[in-house]
């Protein structure tokens, strides 16, 4: 009979709390208890099981894969935007919109920013409104290719610190050399070094996540090579993703050595010593690029769609390698 009075009592606390949404002090009064007893009582009923809460927010699918990527891959944090549409255009939109509001709620007065390209990028930086100035620092992480907005990373940085109202650093370098020797001898100039010193100090980075595809890539055009030589990156190396024009395959093990020493750019080492790398990608193309990525845990952040976002914790439950 104690047994029944007391589950009685704790119903009765639980149905005036959660769903006819009193205080613990009305319901205290309401049932002569004090108002500790009231919040024992909850605790205790649902430390033993007596309370399931549902939640029905809309997007709810969306913040259940954020949930489970958390938990399944090791992230430290993950934005995943809903479906909202199968145009392109509006979802790279949407995920700029969104990673520039991620962006604000991370970046303080003192931060160093280094940034990479590709179109996720340009549309954060053509989204972002802030509401005040920053005392920020921008700076490029990797050279940059003219001619197009998300290749000319001097473009991307003076226009995104011009929108924070921070000073903006020029990295005059191409992303990718002809040999490795260029490529020292471009690390050896005193104005390419300072720059990319100052990138590894940065707090945050903010990279898009690149497939190897030819033709259409960022990696391809910031590259120049020849498809005969992307191929081979896909086929021989077994590539699927870069960042920073570092390649890596689906396992998230670095690959195509011989192509990075062309690059002009931080290494992902230099990215793991970043305390907030802020990716970003969208579309089917990136399925395979955000599983590698976070196979290899060279991005603590992540900015997708729930396409990419399910087809990836599809693959980690079937234990893909």
């Amino acid at each position: 009979m104690e047994d029944y009075k007391t589950a009685r009592l704790i119903n009765s606390i639980l149905t005036q709390y959660y769903l006819d949404g009193k205080r613990q002090a009305d319901i205290a009064q309401d049932l002569n208890l004090s108002t500790p007893k009231v919040n024992r009582l909850l605790k205790q009923a649902r430390d033993q099981g007596l309370v399931e809460i549902k939640i029905h927010t809309p997007y709810l699918n969306s913040f259940e894969l954020e949930k489970r990527l958390l938990t399944v891959t090791g992230l430290q944090d993950a934005v995943v935007v809903p479906a909202l549409t199968a145009d392109t255009t509006s979802l790279l939109q949407t995920i700029g919109s969104v990673g520039a509001d991620y962006l604000l709620r991370h970046i303080r007065d003192g931060d160093i920013i280094c940034m990479g390209g590709g179109r996720t990028v340009e549309a954060l930086v053509q989204a972002i409104q802030p509401e005040r100035t920053y005392e920020v620092q921008v700076v490029p992480a990797i050279g940059g290719v003219q001619g197009m907005h998300h290749t000319n990373l001097n473009y991307l940085v003076a226009e995104l610190a011009r929108r924070l109202g921070g000073q903006a650093h020029q990295l005059h370098a191409p992303a990718f050399v002809d040999s490795p020797e260029e490529r020292e001898a471009v690390l050896g100039l005193r104005q390419v070094g300072d720059i990319l010193a100052l990138a590894r100090q940065a707090r945050i980075a903010l990279v898009g996540i690149g497939a190897v595809t030819p033709i259409s890539s960022s990696y391809f055009q910031f590259t120049s090579l020849e498809p005969s030589h992307m191929t081979e990156i896909v086929e021989r190396e077994q590539g699927v993703g870069e960042i920073l024009a570092h390649i890596y395959t689906a396992g998230g093990q670095l690959c195509a050595s011989d192509y990075a020493r062309r690059v002009v750019a931080l290494s992902p080492e230099d990215l793991k010593n970043i305390p907030i790398t802020i990716g970003l990608a969208a579309t089917e193309s990136k399925i395979l690029p955000v599983y590698g990525m976070v196979k290899g845990r060279f991005l603590n952040r992540l900015i997708t769609d729930e396409e990419v976002a399910t087809r990836v914790l599809e693959k980690f439950e079937k234990g893909c390698s």
